[in-house]
């Protein structure tokens, strides 16, 4: 079943907690890919100083965020690796999750293919490995994750989550809010892309 706008239209930090276990899904031309989140980070817009969306006004790459929840922000970092966040809350409150791992689970072959490696493992365990294995780049920008070929998949995970919650990667910059442990994962799954200390 695909997540409907409601799951979508609450807090950042709500809704990057439940997206453990749901699946991410793109059809493409080449083929379909599945993956199960297993790592996720809340950014909770103008209250938050790691957010793109503190201290500013729609614009440019953020107008999307100010949108109702459910849809998807890409963006480019270091010019070479695409991100994607789940936009979340209601209209005009600009939070957002960033997807970082995935457990592949279909189509497995087409994201070795896209990513150059045959490691399972190293496919999906980052922000910009899970979009390059996943076919997700720029032109995804803006798509409505209810009614698209990008969307999530509401299914039963394998096993009961024990989630850890931590401090959010690569955010020294943040002030106070680099400590805040808005990162959660999936305790003991070998797909995340920074161990949990």
């Amino acid at each position: 079943m695909i997540l409907n706008r409601d799951f979508y239209q609450r807090d950042a930090v709500t809704v990057a907690r439940d997206l453990l276990g749901k699946v991410l899904v793109h059809e493409t031309e080449e083929g379909i890919t599945k993956g199960i989140i297993v790592e996720t980070e809340a950014y909770m817009g103008t209250k938050d100083a790691a957010a793109h969306s503190y201290k500013s006004k729609p614009s440019g790459r953020t107008n999307v965020q100010y949108k109702e929840g459910g849809y998807a922000y890409i963006y480019l970092i270091y010019g070479m690796y695409y991100c994607m966040n789940i936009v979340t809350n209601e209209i005009n409150v600009p939070e957002v999750v960033l997807l970082r791992a995935l457990e592949p689970v279909e189509g497995i072959e087409l994201m070795q293919k896209r990513r150059g490696t045959d490691k399972i493992k190293n496919l999906c365990s980052g922000p910009g490995k899970l979009c390059g294995a996943m076919g997700i780049r720029t032109d995804n920008y803006g798509m409505d994750l209810c009614h698209s070929q990008l969307y999530l998949e509401d299914k039963t995970y394998p096993k009961p989550i024990e989630i850890l919650a931590s401090k959010r990667i690569n955010i020294d910059y943040a002030k106070e809010a680099k400590d805040y442990l808005w990162r959660f994962t999936i305790k003991d799954n070998k797909y995340i892309s920074v161990k949990v200390n």
